[in-house]
């Protein structure tokens, strides 16, 4: 997409930040024990590769595959990665992860000053008043990328795709059920509705599949969904 002056001069902002900072860094107690060295691990919705730096760093042996269907995003996420010599273990999948496999738009909000709000980007119906930046983007259903990878093992899913995490969840039925990966995930239930689901529907469906939710970061049982937040699913 062709940026204005406005966007572009935080477009190199963001890239700064991505290059330079590292978030998520008082998730490392809770993500330490769940990512071995060698670990493989799919963060989907990878925005500008916050996680996917910290996952690469806990499984230096491992592989880390970024999910990322927005075109600005990847603009920032692929030289941030490469800006930090972590180009050959992080590999960006320039897709979004769904139920189905096929073509949807990605809804990117505009801000107030012009600037694209690529951490907001999302599938579900919008409603923005300030105006939205809209691209047709690219779907995998997650057991079809498993069998086409020939993955033999999955340890850790990070998935924040404003509220389609069940959607994508879905698509990966199979390979949720035979490698049992821990999953972080964020539950919100306004961004899932966008997506005609909601909390109690993404959590039954992973309590199905025999996984229990904690919270973050203190990984304390709960009984279900409370609040708009990040959780943490672990197989039974």
């Amino acid at each position: 997409m062709r940026l204005t002056p406005r966007q572009r001069a935080s477009w190199l902002a963001h890239l700064f930040k991505a290059a330079t900072q590292q978030h998520h860094r008082d998730l490392e107690p809770l993500l330490r024990p769940l990512v071995p060295a060698d670990g493989v691990v799919l963060d989907v919705g990878a925005h500008a590769g916050q996680f996917a730096k910290l996952f690469a760093r806990l499984a230096p042996r491992g592989q880390v595959w970024a999910f990322e269907p927005s075109a600005y995003a990847r603009s920032i996420l692929v030289p941030a990665l490469a800006l930090n010599g972590l180009s050959r273990r992080v590999h960006v999948v320039p897709a979004g992860l769904s139920d189905a496999p096929g073509e949807l738009v990605l809804h990117t909000p505009l801000k107030r000053t012009g600037a694209l709000g690529f951490g907001t980007a999302h599938l579900g119906e919008g409603g923005e008043a300030l105006g939205v930046h809209d691209q047709a983007v690219r779907l995998l259903t997650l057991d079809a990328f498993a069998a086409e990878r020939g993955l033999d093992r999955l340890d850790v899913i990070k998935i924040d795709i404003e509220g389609w995490e069940l959607r994508a969840l879905m698509g990966g039925a199979a390979t949720l059920a035979r490698f049992r990966p821990a999953i972080l995930l964020e539950a919100d239930a306004a961004m899932l509705a966008r997506a005609g689901d909601d909390p109690a529907a993404l959590f039954g469906f992973l309590e199905g599949l025999g996984y229990r939710p904690f919270s973050v970061p203190d990984r304390r049982p709960l009984d279900g969904y409370s609040d708009a937040d990040d959780y943490l699913f672990l197989a039974a």
